[in-house]
Parts: C-alpha cells; sequence; structure tokens
C-alpha cells in the first residue's frame, strides 16, 4: 500500500490530467460533498459543494480547448494522519500569455481529509498573482 504522500500525490496528479484532458467526471472523483473551492473567476466568497464545483468547469474546458495547457509545475505534500495539504504551480494558460509572461503560473492549495480510509480533496484554492 503506498504511503499517504504517494496516494495523494496520485490523486492529485489524476486530478489535473483529468482537467487538461477536459474530462469533467475525472476532476469531479475525489472531493468531498461539501467541497469549498476559490477559484480566479468570481464568485469571489468561493464555490460550495459538489454542484457548484461542476458547473465551474464546462467554461473552464471551453477556454481551455482554444489552445491553452494546463500542466503541473511543482508539488508538495504534507500529510497527517487524516488531513493533509498540498500546494502546486501549475503553467496555466494560452501561448499568447506564456509569450507576454513566460514565468506565468497557476497557485494551487489542496486540503484534503481522509474518509473511510480514502484521500478526498475537501478545499480548494486557485490564483493567480497580482503584480
Amino acid at each position: 500500500m503506498p504511503d499517504d504522500a504517494t496516494q495523494i500525490r496520485a490523486l492529485i496528479t489524476d486530478w489535473a490530467a483529468a482537467v487538461h484532458r477536459g474530462d469533467l467526471e475525472g476532476v469531479m472523483a475525489d472531493h468531498t460533498e461539501d467541497l469549498v473551492m476559490y477559484d480566479v473567476p468570481p464568485p469571489h466568497a468561493g464555490i460550495h459543494g459538489l454542484a457548484a464545483y461542476r458547473a465551474t468547469w464546462p467554461p473552464f474546458f471551453d477556454w481551455q480547448a482554444q489552445g491553452a495547457c494546463f500542466d503541473i509545475d511543482s508539488l508538495d505534500i504534507t500529510a497527517g494522519t487524516d488531513v493533509a495539504y498540498a500546494h502546486a504551480l501549475l503553467r496555466c494558460g494560452t501561448p499568447e500569455e506564456f509569450a507576454a509572461y513566460p514565468s506565468l503560473r497557476l497557485r494551487l492549495t489542496f486540503g484534503l481529509r481522509k474518509e473511510k480510509g480514502r484521500w478526498l480533496v475537501a478545499h480548494e484554492h486557485h490564483s493567480f498573482p497580482h503584480d
């Protein structure tokens, strides 16, 4: 059985691969029912629950289909026995955006909890730095 950090790394890299493919069911997997997400676009008070989370992805997939990438650059994980957090930097943008801002990275933070022996994402925070 892989250790907790290895399990979480696989969960997050599988999630990012699903985002990259535009696979909504893959994106939804491994999230809690009471998920909270703070995202780049509004609402700035956050998204609460799986139905609201699901609704955020089709517009992103439409944008991504225009040639944008979604690739993990770095991923760090700290895991306890039943809670964990992870933070990552991703290349998330169009070729034009990277031509103008080569170091542009999406910042992601994940809060996870273990339920019935399985790691699930309970919190996501997505942001871009403001210059």
